[in-house]
């Protein structure tokens, strides 16, 4: 019975050991080539094979390598670096012999400079069968598929699930993204059509990380990754077929993060209560990964997603982007936790006409984050009557200068009730106005909405300390901004006033989160 480890994740931190290599001592002479296998104890049983992963660099460019074994077991050299290369993996296939015991595998370099180096990994042979190796998912999933919590998952680039097609996924279960930038970033994408079935519980979450992180099998997190480790791979992508309003007009559009060519990037349509499936006791670490220039995959992107799917008990911690976004839909989301995001905690556009109940941001400095809350309005000429609703909120800073608290612009249209802000020096609201007529004119923003007859944007229960408008129109020369005039924010004074009984969110509701366990939502 041939069974496969795969202990990649291991590999890749080794290698960031070799990105700094550099020439020995100032001689002019390359550095020593270096070889590095996985760092933890081989489990195999006996007579059984398993793939084994060794990290190389070779500043003189690679040449050649050989593999071994001390006790008896049969090696052979999968794959390997291209001839002159400075990095790259040797996969060594090991074949274990018919008794238990120890053993150790070494894999020896050479290098165009007649340089060598040795790595030695340990292996333990065994009567049983060794715990289930890690399941590598890459490229289309086109039938229903079940991943369970006995095994570590693999995100290998974009995994993508298909229209018709249900991924269910037990409390638990880990999955764990691997590196990579640009087209081979990793990333889960449910696409318009298709449904996750993700219901963990709050002992049992189903967890979405990094393959940095060293969390095994029943684990609740690992030892080695913290709040500031984010940008290791991408993020949960939900597309659906509720209304959005995008550019143009449009009723559908392609998600950012994703290729615009790609059909899976579509979301959008004219089904409101579209139902994308159930997440639940789900937490989403250590994403937001880089696929183009300032564009990054946020830690759950929902992308036209209907009201017949359901989201609660989300945790999304240490993201590069933002916590969640939300390009129109109608879904509503209950209990979420933000944690140390990159940009912004809750980010919502192309109308999005959901309630976002019961939530937490957390931010602090380090992170580059932007805002707590980032609010827009419909893009486009179509679905433009939808309202937003966040509600019961909580969104604290960690006493620096990095973040504010909140943002609304671009035609934003909705309510905002019983929000506590806090651990800021000033909670100050942005709202965005514009003019027209040479700025002599307000014209449709969220000023215009906040504080027409009939408001569209409207503030209650809620313990921000002012607001400011702000305005980036221009005159009509287009050299100069437009001023905002002191009878503008008075008018948007008098529709925005704190109330210090704002009590914000149940906080015991996130008490099964890593972002409770670390202290970050006090």
């Amino acid at each position: 019975m041939k069974r496969t480890t795969n202990y990649l994740f291991i590999v890749l931190l080794g290698t960031l050991v070799f990105l700094n290599a550099c020439d020995n001592g100032g001689t002019g002479n390359p550095a020593a080539p270096k070889v590095v296998g996985p760092n933890n104890i081989i489990s195999v049983q006996i007579g059984t094979s398993t793939e084994i992963s060794f990290v190389v660099a070779a500043v003189a460019g690679y040449k050649a390598a050989t593999a071994s074994s001390l006790s008896g077991g049969i090696t052979e050299i999968m794959s390997e670096p291209s001839a002159g290369s400075a990095s790259g993996t040797i996969v060594v296939k090991y074949t274990a012999p018919n008794a238990t015991g120890a053993d150790q595998v070494n894999v020896t370099i050479s290098d165009n400079a007649s340089q060598t180096a040795t790595g030695a990994t340990t292996v333990e042979i065994t009567s049983t069968p060794p715990p289930p190796s890690n399941e590598v998912l890459s490229g289309i999933i086109d039938a229903n598929k079940t991943l369970t919590a006995d095994r570590i998952y693999e995100l290998a680039g974009r995994v993508i699930v298909e229209e018709g097609v249900t991924l269910t996924i037990e409390a638990g279960t880990i999955l764990k993204g691997r590196e990579g930038q640009n087209t081979t970033a990793s990333a889960l994408i449910i696409s318009r059509g298709a449904k996750i079935d993700a219901q963990g519980t709050a002992e049992k979450p189903i967890i979405f990380t990094s393959i940095l992180d060293n969390i095994q099998v029943g684990e609740f997190k690992g030892s080695n990754l913290s709040k500031e480790d984010n940008e290791k791979w991408g993020g949960l992508i939900i597309l659906g077929k509720a209304p959005i309003s995008a550019g143009n007009g449009d009723t559908e559009s392609n998600i950012e993060g994703l290729p615009a060519d790609e059909p899976f990037a579509k979301y959008g349509g004219t089904v409101a209560d579209d139902n994308s499936g159930t997440i639940n006791y789900v937490s989403i670490r250590h994403g937001g990964i880089t696929i183009g220039d300032g564009n990054e995959i946020n830690g759950l992107t929902l992308g036209g997603v209907g009201s017949g799917t359901t989201i609660e008990n989300i945790e999304i911690y240490a993201t590069l982007d933002d916590g969640i976004e939300l390009f129109g839909g109608t879904v509503n989301i209950k209990n979420a936790v933000i944690a140390w995001q990159g940009d912004d905690g809750v980010d919502i556009d192309q109308n999005y006409a959901g309630t976002v109940e019961n939530f937490a941001v957390s931010h602090g400095v380090g992170v580059g984050t932007d805002e707590g809350l980032e609010i827009d309005g419909p893009e486009g000429t179509t679905n433009t009557s939808g309202l937003f609703t966040v509600k019961n909120g909580t969104i604290i800073n960690d006493g620096g200068a990095e973040g504010s608290p909140g943002d609304f612009k671009d035609k934003a249209q909705g309510t905002v009730d019983n929000i506590k802000f806090m651990g800021y020096a000033s909670t100050q609201i942005k709202i965005r106005a514009s003019y027209t007529n040479d700025c002599m004119d307000a014209k449709t923003d969220a000023f215009a909405n906040l504080i027409a007859a009939t408001p569209k944007l409207i503030f209650t229960k809620s313990n921000f300390d002012s607001n400011k408008v702000y305005t980036s129109s221009k005159n009509a020369a287009g050299t100069e901004t437009c001023t905002v005039s002191q009878g503008d924010q008075d008018a948007a004074n008098a529709k925005m006033v704190k109330d210090d009984t704002a009590i914000g969110a149940d906080m015991t509701a996130f008490d099964w989160t890593l972002s409770k366990e670390e202290g970050l939502l006090e």
